[in-house]
């Protein structure tokens, strides 16, 4: 089992390209954009150079938030463009290997539908997480490298200024468990998707979302009730992993500077709370339904 596990995920590194590809084009542009702003940033050394002593001279709890706010942008940056990729990696996850007929070959082999099923459901809760997280490791060291080059030309101490190391840990332990969660929170849509990427014969994007559009719509205009829209909507912008509030209003209401400031951003993370959760466990359950109806539909389709 545990064999064949390690072949069938080697195998999705084989076929979806994206799972590595996608992270990678994201720490280009990341550290692009970096650059870009400090070469801008270059033509204002007057400004840029009273910005330095005054950073310099600043408390260190500031100069901390500053960092841990710089290198979080890195994070949820990426996180998002994580979640797109983990959605066409489930919609295209078994509907490609029907399209190119190439489902015959592996079907030949000793390898079981439910294991093939649970290495998608791997790969896009663990492989791609964590692929994404050295995403997010390797732009935030390379844009804190090339910003360090750059302060030194200013005349500035990048040691000093940058180069905090409780606040790097606090922000690559920060990324890795927003990584992880995300995935795990939206579990009800990764089923949903491999089970539309196993049913659907053509339009995967199509079939994946029409429902989840229609659908609650039909219900408010038919029933007047908003149970699947919350159950839908709701659960794509709240994260109980921040103690159920939504991190738009950390954000806006300033305890995101408050936390990083005195305790550090470690302290948003309610991390019990997420894992006891109840809608985090329904989610899974639902999640694990789809996912054994992938399984039957795979299983008794005949694409001979």
């Amino acid at each position: 089992m545990i064999g064949n596990q390690v072949a069938l995920l080697k195998r999705e590194f084989w076929e979806h390209r994206s799972i590595w590809a996608a992270p990678a084009a994201m720490v280009l542009v990341s550290v692009l954009l970096a650059t870009t702003s400090l070469v801008v940033g270059s033509g204002f050394k007057e400004v840029v150079n009273l910005a330095i002593v005054g950073a310099s001279n600043i408390d260190p709890g500031e100069r901390r938030h500053f960092l841990v706010a710089v290198l979080g942008g890195f994070t949820i940056v990426i996180a998002l463009s994580m979640w797109v990729l983990t959605v066409f990696y489930c919609l295209d996850a078994l509907y490609a290997e029907r399209k190119d007929k190439s489902i015959l070959f592996w079907r030949s082999l000793p390898i079981t539908d439910t294991e093939t099923v649970v290495s998608k459901l791997l790969t896009a809760f663990l492989v791609i997480p964590l692929v994404s997280y050295a995403a997010v490791l390797l732009a935030q060291v390379l844009s804190l490298i090339i910003m360090s080059v750059w302060i030194s030309a200013m005349g500035g101490s990048p040691g000093h200024l940058l180069w905090d190391f409780g606040a790097l840990f606090e922000s690559f332990a920060f990324a890795l468990l927003f990584m992880l969660s995300i995935p795990l929170w939206l579990a009800p849509f990764v089923g949903w998707f491999l089970f539309i990427s196993a049913f659907t014969k053509r339009s995967p994007l199509l079939f994946g979302f029409l429902p989840i559009l229609v659908v609650p719509t039909l219900e408010y205009m038919v029933v007047g009730t908003k149970l699947l829209s919350d159950a839908i909507f709701v659960r794509t912008v709240k994260l109980p992993l921040f103690g159920g509030e939504r991190l738009s209003e950390l954000i806006e209401d300033g305890r995101i500077e408050v936390a990083a400031e005195m305790t550090g951003i470690l302290s948003l993370i309610d991390l019990g709370g997420f894992v006891t959760h109840p809608s985090l466990w329904l989610g899974l359950i639902v999640c694990g339904l789809f996912s054994a109806a992938a399984v039957f539909v795979r299983r008794y389709r005949d694409e001979s």
